[in-house]
């Protein structure tokens, strides 16, 4: 599912993100590249808790539907869910090494590091 997400920036802030679809899902970023990123984050964090909850979620509004008559610009956002499902798998010590020392470096965990490999792999992208 995508969710349209509304992007504004005043000036001395940063770029608050919303989603019309989701009252009080909110976040924001230094830059466009770090908005999008927290959108993507907010969202899902957002929608796990509400399928927690029991709710359900709301049919995602078109661009068509959504008032951009105050600036804001419209960011299509991935909803994928948060959850996640431990794997056992085997790999060379060595490479596991270079993965750690990786992730580090990035200062992110192992399963951060193989998921962000295997995400732009598979998309050919960060995202």
């Amino acid at each position: 599912m995508r969710f349209v997400a509304l992007i504004r920036k005043e000036e001395g802030s940063d770029y608050g993100v919303e989603f019309p679809d989701f009252p009080g899902c909110v976040t924001a970023g230094s830059d466009l590249d770090e908005a999008a990123v927290m959108a993507e984050e907010a969202l899902n964090f957002h929608i796990e808790g509400m399928l927690k909850d029991g709710e359900s979620l709301p049919r995602p509004s078109t661009l068509d539907e959504i008032d951009l008559s105050d600036g804001a610009v419209p960011m299509v956002v991935q909803a994928h869910g948060r959850s996640r499902k431990r794997i056992n798998i085997m790999l060379p010590e060595w490479l596991i090494a270079q993965i750690d020392n990786a992730a580090q470096l990035s200062g992110t965990t192992r399963s951060g590091l193989i998921e962000e490999a295997a995400r732009e792999k598979l998309t050919g992208s960060n995202g």
